[in-house]
């Protein structure tokens, strides 16, 4: 699904360092956010980046959004999305999706396998994210 083309050189070295299922896994949600992006007028363009030596996913737009950023989750060793833990994203993600969703703490998602059900609601947390500073 994701073309490895168009991924910056140092990004694509971190998501090397992943092993290949799971590398999969977030590779595919990084073609989700990038597609919530282009699709949502209101995100304008997004800057791929590494923030702590992973692939992190920042607005351009200032004060338009939260960084997301793809990893590891270390206490479970699955993949993840990051979000930032001084925002109330996953406490919302939790209240809005419950038990559909797995979540590590305040700080992130995380993925165990097909990612084809969950594909909504990660659209939509992702959506939450990259619009985080904007009003309601």
């Amino acid at each position: 699904m994701s073309n490895m083309q168009t991924i910056e050189k140092s990004v694509l070295q971190a998501f090397q360092q992943i092993a290949p299922a799971d590398r999969q896994i977030l590779l595919d949600v990084r073609e989700l956010i990038l597609e919530v992006a282009a699709n949502d007028p209101r995100i304008d363009e997004i800057e791929e980046t590494l923030r702590w030596g992973e692939p992190a996913y920042v607005t351009t737009k200032k004060k338009t959004g939260s960084t997301i950023r793809l990893g590891i989750e270390k206490g479970s060793g699955m993949p993840a999305l990051f979000f930032n833990c001084k925002t109330t994203l996953v406490e919302e993600f939790r209240q809005k999706f419950g038990a559909e969703l797995s979540y590590s703490k305040n700080r992130a998602i995380l993925l165990d396998g097909e990612l084809t059900e969950l594909e909504p609601s990660l659209n939509h947390c992702i959506a939450a994210a990259l619009t985080y500073h904007l009003p309601a």
